[in-house]
């Protein structure tokens, strides 16, 4: 068993889906993997996610330490770019994995279609 912000996990794969476990959170983290994206590129790289669910998904990766957020505001409009942090970083086999197992289950099943 461990606690983290005094919740219970039962086990390491428990505690790796409270980083990136849901719907949208590896979807997200999959989409920075080739650099830092700002909010409206990745809103356009994930158009079925909703503003209010991209927003609160981001906010909780923020707060894990799994992304940064960076504020420039240098000129109007304010730009606010999101990249993976180093801890972040260390999920690049996993997201590589669940994206290779995606590219096979799309390739065997007939269930699938691509759109």
């Amino acid at each position: 068993m461990y606690t983290i912000d005094n919740k219970t996990y039962p086990c390491c794969t428990s505690i790796t889906m409270k980083f990136i476990g849901g719907k949208w959170k590896a979807v997200i983290l999959y989409h920075l993997i080739e650099g830092a994206k700002r909010y409206n590129e990745i809103r356009k790289d994930i158009p079925t996610i909703t503003e209010r669910t991209l927003s609160l998904q981001l906010k909780q990766l923020e707060e894990d330490g799994i992304i940064s957020r960076k504020v420039y505001t240098e000129k109007p409009p304010l730009v606010v770019e999101y990249a993976l942090t180093d801890f972040g970083k260390t999920l690049l086999p996993v997201l590589n994995e669940i994206t290779r197992w995606g590219d096979e289950a799309i390739a065997n099943s007939k269930k699938i279609t691509r759109n």
